[in-house]
């Protein structure tokens, strides 16, 4: 048993009372979106549902998918079930792809929400005696607000960094006591880097215990990095704020894999191909529907996320479902020559191979009719490039581990330390100009 506070007796329900509990809220929920949500009421209408044939949670696979082109078309409060009298919080996406999409909170969403970031702010370590960085962006993105308020639940002291300004966040790490440090994974690797240029060594002159990452998908590769140059212990949480921002689940101490908090989120693994539903254990798309959301309920919503799901009691007493770590998306999965293949899988490899860093940035292009991948990686030792014969012998390891594991060929460039592009919030790792016309 790996000793970890549980925040909520929920964590721990039988699987009838999970069941139970979830049948009840999906029919209130069904009953909600039908009454109040014109848009959905006509796709249910459309698919041939009334709230009254929901009987069964099986009976949730009758009802159609919700899409984020559906927020977009209903922009910007389309899909709001409550007035927005009693919407107390508004949070958008970036809308860089389009018009943002929207979404609200009441004061019972608020309260759950801190609630759910509080289980999984404890099942990574967090207790009242942490002084907790949050280096997301403070603004209508849901990361930064969500885990404040949470964290605050717990009792913990929050510093509402935000993101950027780096060497000032080493600075209040440093001077706070900062045993705490929620940010991209992305982003705590160049804020390690920066630390050792200001001569401050991060596992040894500051404080960090714990590391709670999320925003962006990371590998293995990517923990065992962030754990070494910190020499913290660093969990993975997921959500998205079509759902409600982050606090759909997270991992504990066991590392086993996130835990769903499945009395308020109902998930679903299907084919992205064929919508069907799959079984415990297979890989899919996650499909979520929410449970408990009084602003903004969603049914079916498409994540896009590759995942699957693990309903066995976890070593740290919790009996939630949990998913296992984003092995890509659905819709950014890389197809070269007929091979499928993730940017995620290419990181992993990456960050097995000696003497290469863990930044890197993918290019995929045509040259005729043949796709063509380019990747260029950094040197940790800038030394290497004075040496034609070494940099040549570590180029062919970086592509012959590709063309193993993967299977694929890639043009491997290595290029000098710190000189790709930093993230201070999601990664861009891949530019696919088979788009370009």
């Amino acid at each position: 048993m790996i000793a970890s506070k549980i925040w909520s007796k929920e964590e721990t329900f039988e699987r009838e009372e999970f069941e139970k509990l979830q049948l009840l809220r999906l029919q209130k929920t069904v009953e909600r979106t039908y009454q109040n949500v014109p848009y959905n009421r006509e796709k249910l209408k459309e698919a041939g549902i009334e709230p009254g044939d929901i009987k069964t949670l099986a009976d949730l696979q009758k009802i159609p998918f919700t899409v984020k082109d559906d927020f977009r078309k209903n922009y910007p409060f389309g899909l709001f079930a409550s007035p927005k009298k009693d919407v107390v919080r508004f949070h958008a996406s970036s809308g860089t792809t389009g018009k943002p999409t929207v979404v609200g909170y009441t004061k019972n969403d608020m309260d759950v929400w801190s609630e759910l970031i509080a289980r999984l702010g404890t099942m990574a370590g967090v207790t009242d005696e942490d002084t907790a960085q949050i280096a997301f962006g403070y603004g209508l993105f849901t990361g930064a607000f969500g885990l404040h308020q949470g964290l605050e639940r717990i009792g913990a002291s929050v510093i509402p960094m935000s993101s950027g300004n780096t060497e000032k966040q080493i600075m209040i790490m440093q001077d706070f006591g900062t045993t705490t440090l929620i940010s991209t994974p992305s982003y705590a690797l160049h804020m390690a880097e920066v630390a050792l240029e200001m001569g401050i060594d991060p596992k040894k002159d500051l404080s960090l215990k714990w590391g709670l990452f999320g925003g962006e998908g990371s590998t293995e590769g990517m923990r065992r990095e962030i754990n070494e140059r910190w020499g913290l212990f660093a969990t993975e949480n997921y959500g998205m704020s079509e759902l409600i921002g982050p606090g759909v689940s997270g991992e504990c101490r066991a590392l086993r894999g996130m835990h769903i908090n499945e009395d308020h989120f109902f998930p679903e693994i299907i084919n992205p191909e064929t919508g069907e539903v799959l079984g415990e254990g297979e890989v899919g798309e996650l499909v979520i529907t929410t449970l408990s959301k009084e602003a903004l309920p969603v049914l079916r919503y498409r994540t896009k996320d590759i995942t699957s799901l693990h309903y066995e009691k976890c070593d740290c007493g919790r009996t939630t479902v949990r998913m296992s770590k984003i092995q890509g998306r659905s819709d950014d999965m890389l197809i070269l020559g007929g091979v499928n293949v993730f940017p995620s899988q290419i990181e992993d490899v990456l960050l097995h191979v000696e003497g290469i860093g863990p930044h890197y940035q993918i290019k995929v292009f045509k040259k005729g009719y043949l796709d063509k991948i380019e990747v260029d990686v950094e040197l940790i030792d800038a030394n290497l490039l004075d040496s034609f014969t070494l940099l040549e012998n570590l180029n062919q390891k970086v592509k012959q581990q590709l063309r193993t594991v993967l299977g694929i060929d890639a043009k491997v460039n290595l290029v000098e330390p710190r000189s790709l592009a930093r993230f201070e919030g999601k990664a861009k790792r891949v530019i696919d100009m088979r788009e370009v016309k």
